[in-house]
């Protein structure tokens, strides 16, 4: 039978796509729905047809999945920011159990028998709410001319108004709406990306949980703002500590009993530390410019991460800049680092590379295990904060260079003879480069510690790797994304010569 764009159909949802979407089957004929949840039996509308497959939109639940929840967020559907809020949040984990395991076997060629048997359960959330610790806010107009800030509907650049996400921290609202009343009073206009006119591009709030030190920086088109003195001074005045047990008291989930030890100990800290402007002048989907102007206090907040389980004296301090990395949610940082470390199985006596080490989070915390650790990064800026937190936490055994791992580690390794006892891995999305694969081949580490956003590329890069004289010893998702379709990933992998050129299926 053949489908047309428009119809509506009905359709029982047995799988869930990569991104999220429900997939079911009419007729054989193979449909991806978006919003639909495993288990629903759905009224869509076919949106677009392709030869063997279409996608449609949810119009009407006709019988719901036993997965399916009310999200607990207005926006849900519009917003896209998080795909699977209305699946159960065990059923959530169980999907990003799958896709690791799936992106494992079909892209990395890996035996099922040999996933089944080293792979253990995602690392879940107790709350998966509130658990954001930095979040860029775009600034614009809603169709009367009124300023908004909010996020980006999916797969548009409107703005769909909105100070409160659930994701993010309970005083993000508090400070928004002030920007926001700063700029109306002064009359401050918003950046308009049709015509690359107009001032505020975005809002970026950063906090530490651990110290609850806060930081706000506006990107603008411009080097000034109008009357900053006027915005340091609303931001300032602002009482944060209140927003402390706001969590849950409109009956909303909260990331309460996680976040309720750290905010009962920063209660009387919760406040402004950072001011600050970025300069972005260019027609371009970068939300940071690179230039920082600090307006009122420090250029940085600073926050702290512990090895669970290690004595007090082993956690780390960070300063973290408008443009560092560092992990969006610290409670799940806390579990995948102390993975991490587990995976290195450092003794004191290993030489450790941390490629794509960011302001140093994990670096710092092999650190304190290992005879020395050499990090890199191609962000000057973070390179600078990964030494300063090297120099405040006492660690004078790690050593930092700028610059891309593909370049640096092959310079360092042929050049300066610098060997590797343990790899640690952890670059962006798209993967490791070609050439830094070869390198870390070429330097025969014991072991390799692979942390990952993306389960497909990681899947890739394995299959290099373990085609080079590695074999899988440990896979493990970390959710540090609740309500959304994005899960990390640690593996571990231990040098064995003799699977050199074996081939995946042979593990």
């Amino acid at each position: 039978m053949e489908y047309r764009k428009n119809e509506m159909v009905t359709v029982r949802i047995d799988d869930i796509g990569n991104d999220g979407e429900g997939i079911g089957k009419i007729d054989g004929f193979t449909l991806f729905v978006k919003d639909a949840v495993i288990g629903d039996v759905v009224e869509a509308k076919i949106t677009k047809i392709k030869k063997n497959y279409g996608y449609a939109r949810m119009e009407k639940i006709i019988a719901p999945s036993p997965f399916r929840v009310e999200p607990e967020c207005v926006f849900h559907r519009q917003c896209g920011g998080c795909q699977i809020q209305a699946m159960a949040y065990e059923r959530q984990l169980l999907f990003k159990q799958e896709k690791i395991r799936n992106n494992l076997i079909r892209i990395g060629g890996f035996d099922a028998g040999l996933i089944d048997k080293i792979m253990e359960p995602v690392v879940g959330m107790e709350h998966p709410w509130h658990y954001r610790n930095k979040a860029q806010f775009p600034v614009g107009y809603d169709k009367n001319g009124n300023l908004i800030t909010g996020f980006y509907a999916g797969r548009t650049h409107d703005i769909i108004p909105n100070t409160d996400c659930l994701l993010g921290t309970v005083e993000n609202k508090k400070i928004l709406e002030t920007v926001l009343s700063y700029m109306r009073e002064n009359k401050v206009s918003a950046y308009r990306e049709q015509t690359g006119e107009g001032l505020v591009r975005h809002i970026l709030i950063r906090t530490g949980f651990a110290s609850g030190e806060i930081m706000v920086c506006l990107v603008i088109n411009g080097t000034t703002l109008p009357k900053e003195k006027e915005l340091v001074k609303k931001l300032t005045a602002l009482s944060l500590a209140e927003n402390v047990s706001a969590v849950d008291k409109d009956g909303r989930p909260g990331n309460a009993e996680e976040n309720r030890k750290c905010d009962e100990k920063t209660a009387d800290r919760k406040k402004i530390v950072s001011i600050s402007v970025s300069t972005n002048t260019e027609r371009t989907n970068v939300i940071m410019g690179k230039e920082i102007r600090v307006l009122w206090g420090r250029g940085y907040i600073e926050d702290s991460i512990r090895i669970l389980g290690a004595p007090e004296e082993t956690r780390v301090n960070f300063r973290i800049s408008p443009l560092s990395f560092y992990q969006v949610n610290p409670g799940q940082t806390e579990k995948l680092y102390s993975l991490a470390l587990a995976c290195a199985g450092l003794t004191g006596k290993e030489t450790v590379w941390d490629l794509y080490c960011g302001i140093g989070t994990i670096s710092l915390f092999l650190a304190r295990y290992a005879r020395k650790v050499y990090g890199v990064e191609v962000v000057p800026q973070a390179i600078e904060d990964a030494r300063e937190n090297a120099r405040i936490n006492g660690i004078d055994n790690a050593e930092f260079y700028v610059g891309k791992a593909e370049e640096v580690l092959p310079e360092q390794f042929e050049k300066e003879g610098i060997r590797a006892d343990v790899i640690v891995v952890d670059p962006p999305r798209k993967g490791c480069d070609d050439k830094c694969l070869e390198t870390m081949l070429a330097m025969k580490p014991e072991r390799i510690v692979y942390v990952s956003c993306d389960s497909a590329t990681l899947a890739r890069d394995l299959k290099v790797l373990c085609g080079g004289g590695y074999e899988l010893r440990k896979v493990q998702g970390v959710d540090l994304f609740g309500g959304t379709v994005h899960v990390e990933v640690i593996i571990m992998m231990q040098y064995n010569s003799q699977q050199v050129g074996m081939g995946k299926e042979k593990n």
